[in-house]
């Protein structure tokens, strides 16, 4: 039986500032006001999948759906977001959503490619990878404009050791010593690709790649290595936490601000 495909199939590059969503997913109950760019800061309820789906709707005179590859939470940012969505507007190449949409977004989300995909490309389920980058400011007061995605931090934490801690995280293993209190997950088994603290810009960054996160899950490693790893842990003592699966051993979560999500890999769009 062949499937009904409502349209074109349009995928999105998204990047957000996150300070004044939240989060990503359109949160039930909530309209957007009329006029989006006039929201005030912090707009209980303001989700960056509500404000483009109200730019969508303006063009296209009717709802329209989009499908992002997975949500960030309050306060998060993106540089690399993904989603699609069917298009019944046939008469403009897929690439002039860009200035079209982006006419319509608020200042803090703007769209960075448009491009066709195949009919059944779906931005969540077809996603192979998943990078996130928590950034940290060290040793020095942070700019007022850099408070808003990186986290101040008053010393230099020791690379050799974060990234010790890191290595004990890759391939498949139960995470549910990172999860937050609030997790749905059916499993909290994650298949972790790459994981490791880097100097960039003079910026301290945590990059990390999985299959997918549960909730909190980023901030809630960065935060329990930074924590050790200023304590003095071996290794081998954040191996025996992450193995006991026991929150209540984990570090701090981490606060929002210096989480962006990077990247999303596909086996094929």
């Amino acid at each position: 039986m062949t499937r009904h495909v409502p349209g074109r199939n349009i995928k999105l590059l998204i990047a957000y500032d996150g300070t004044d969503f939240s989060g990503w997913q359109k949160q039930g109950g909530y309209t957007p006001p009329e006029n989006s760019t006039g929201l005030s800061a912090g707009v209980r309820g303001r989700t960056v999948q509500g404000v483009i789906e109200q730019a969508l709707a303006q063009m296209h005179k009717e709802p329209v759906t989009l499908t992002g590859s997975g949500r960030t939470d309050s306060g998060v940012h993106a540089a690399g977001q993904v989603a699609n969505f069917y298009t019944t507007i046939n008469n403009i190449p897929p690439d002039r959503f860009v200035p079209a949409l982006n006419g319509l977004l608020p200042a803090d989300v703007r769209i960075l490619s448009a491009d066709e995909t195949r009919p059944d490309f779906h931005a969540r389920f077809d996603a192979r990878m998943r990078t996130y980058r928590y950034h940290c400011i060290c040793g020095r007061h942070a700019l007022p404009h850099e408070n808003r995605y990186n986290l101040q931090l008053w010393r230099y934490p020791r690379l050799e050791t974060l990234n010790a801690y890191c290595r004990l995280l890759l391939g498949e293993r139960d995470c549910s010593v990172f999860a937050g209190a609030g997790d749905m997950s059916v499993s909290r088994s994650r298949y972790i690709f790459h994981a490791g603290f880097m100097v960039e810009a003079g910026r301290l960054i945590f990059e990390i790649s999985a299959n997918a996160f549960l909730w909190k899950m980023v901030r809630s490693i960065a935060g329990t290595f930074l924590h050790y790893e200023e304590r003095g842990s071996p290794p081998e003592e954040l191996r025996d936490i992450i193995a006991s699966g026991d929150r209540s051993r984990a570090g701090p979560t981490l606060p929002p601000q210096g989480l962006f999500l990077w990247k999303i890999d596909y086996y094929r769009a």
